[in-house]
């Protein structure tokens, strides 16, 4: 059997990590998508503990649909195709304005607001960023990327482990084998002896 479980506390605190800046930043559909992810590893971390290969075989799919999703993050933030980064409604539904949370607090940036500006609209500011020492796009296509490596070794762990349940449940030896010399039913034995009739 299989007790090597030091995939899944990775693969969850991953999964939390990058659901707290999806947060701090009100990117919803990445946030209903990494709750999903999280239920999903949680699933995946059950089925191992328990030896339940049927949850495994669930969470091996949700890790395609959950690689399919990281790239399309990765398209987004790199404007691939058609995709702009201009457009809200991919990652927060147009519900609001915000962006990523790392576009004003990565590593050196230096947040200015501007003042009275004509483009500011009701509740929002206008801010320049400068001194990046890496842009947030590249940080959330990083994190992306990060995130499907995570899932292959996943996927690969839980095709695994699922068959070796799987393998264990074929094999599992009901009452002593199932060959014909293994179980001998008990002899009947009389405890009534035949003793003669003298009349």
């Amino acid at each position: 059997t299989i007790t090597d479980y030091s995939l899944c506390p990775l693969l969850f605190v991953a999964a939390l990590a990058r659901q707290i800046f999806d947060f701090l930043g009100y990117q919803w559909a990445p946030i209903l998508a990494n709750f999903i992810h999280i239920m999903a590893v949680i699933l995946g971390i059950f089925g191992t503990i328990q030896y339940r290969s049927r949850y495994l075989i669930m969470y091996a799919v949700w890790l395609v649909l959950w690689v399919g999703w990281n790239s399309f993050i990765i398209c987004f933030y790199l404007e691939v195709g058609q995709l702009s980064q201009d457009r809200d409604f991919p990652m927060t539904f147009n519900t609001s304005l915000h962006r990523s949370w790392w576009m004003e607090n990565g590593p050196g940036c230096q947040v200015t607001p501007i003042v009275n500006s004509a483009l500011a609209l009701e509740d929002h500011h206008v801010i320049t960023v400068s001194g990046c020492l890496l842009d947030y796009q590249y940080i959330e296509v990083v994190s992306s990327a990060l995130q499907v490596f995570l899932a292959l070794f996943g996927f690969v762990y839980a095709c695994y482990v699922s068959k070796v349940f799987l393998d264990d449940e074929d094999s599992f030896d009901f009452i002593g084998g199932f060959d014909s010399y293994g179980y001998q039913p008990p002899q009947k034995t009389s405890h009534l002896q035949l003793q003669p009739l003298y009349t």
